[in-house]
């Protein structure tokens, strides 16, 4: 929903725009032209490679010797309002998009999707952590049922997490297609669109990155406490959400602001319009909110 964060987050010249999610930096790309050569550009990303390609590509649609001054920060963006103070600067403007970068999604060897067969990992940042594959095979069952129940909102869960369990007896569940392939022999397809590991491989995803804690950090920075150290006095704050655990974590941090005399800028939450989801069929369930900070 580029059109409406631009519209909803007004970037004017010379301001900071820190983007907690760069992926490719299609958005960064926009606020960079908006706030100018005398702007500050912050790109975060837990992807190292993603996160050089938005540089690239910031700079590259900026005019010719004219793009704001740009950072850079390989980090997770729960350490995102720390990484902003460490650098002496503060945010006028702050988006995170909490969709993935088609590269990451559309790469097989990613694990993100059972679209095309590849290896379960399902990492963000692959230098580092447990993988899916980890979790999948090693995990006692009732773990499985809390993830794949709270963070899939899966009513099956039990029925999946035992399926996955005595698979893994006869030999170690490695690839998205295998594990795709389980779930869907324990959950029948209902008349609907989304495919039965749909919810699995979210809650699996989310487990693996631990995304929903890497939220709840970040907008805590967001608190009466904190904003100071890192926002500027009328920051505007977009998220871009995908699904309802992270929209009602949002929704829930968003209200608090707006007690403590925030502004509503999108009036609760604005939808893509008909024809960006015909163009990209993901942008059916995003959520954009928008507050404004005093």
């Amino acid at each position: 929903m580029p059109v409406e964060a631009i519209r909803m987050l007004s970037p004017a010249p010379g301001e900071t725009y820190v983007d907690a999610t760069a992926g490719l930096g299609g958005h960064a790309s926009l606020f960079a032209r908006a706030v100018g050569p005398a702007g500050v550009v912050i790109l975060n990303d837990t992807d190292a490679s993603n996160l050089a390609k938005a540089q690239a590509n910031v700079r590259a649609a900026c005019l010719p010797g004219q793009p704001p001054q740009i950072h850079a920060i390989h980090a997770n963006f729960a350490d995102l309002p720390w990484r902003v103070s460490q650098l002496g600067l503060k945010a006028d403007l702050v988006f995170a998009d909490l969709g993935f970068a088609s590269n990451q999604v559309d790469d097989p060897a990613r694990g993100l999707s059972f679209m095309r067969d590849g290896p379960l990992d399902m990492r963000l940042d692959a230098s580092k952590g447990l993988t899916a594959a980890d979790l999948v095979n090693n995990m006692p069952e009732h773990e499985l049922t809390q993830i794949i129940s709270e963070y899939g909102e899966e009513r099956l869960a039990s029925r999946i997490a035992r399926k996955l369990v005595q698979a893994r007896a006869t030999g170690p569940i490695s690839t998205t297609g295998r594990l795709a392939e389980l779930v869907r022999s324990v959950v029948p397809r209902s008349g609907g669109k989304i495919d039965p590991a749909t919810r699995t491989f979210q809650a699996l995803r989310i487990a693996v990155n631990d995304e929903l804690g890497s939220l709840e950090a970040l907008l805590a920075g967001l608190g009466a406490s904190r904003r100071s150290e890192w926002l500027e006095t009328g920051c505007r704050v977009g998220f871009l959400t995908f699904h309802s655990l992270e929209d009602r974590a949002v929704k829930r941090a968003f209200a608090e602001g707006i007690e403590q005399g925030a502004y509503d800028v999108s009036g609760g939450a604005a939808a893509a319009s008909e024809a960006e989801i015909q163009a990209n069929a993901r942008a059916r369930s995003a959520k954009l909110r928008v507050v404004r900070y005093s």
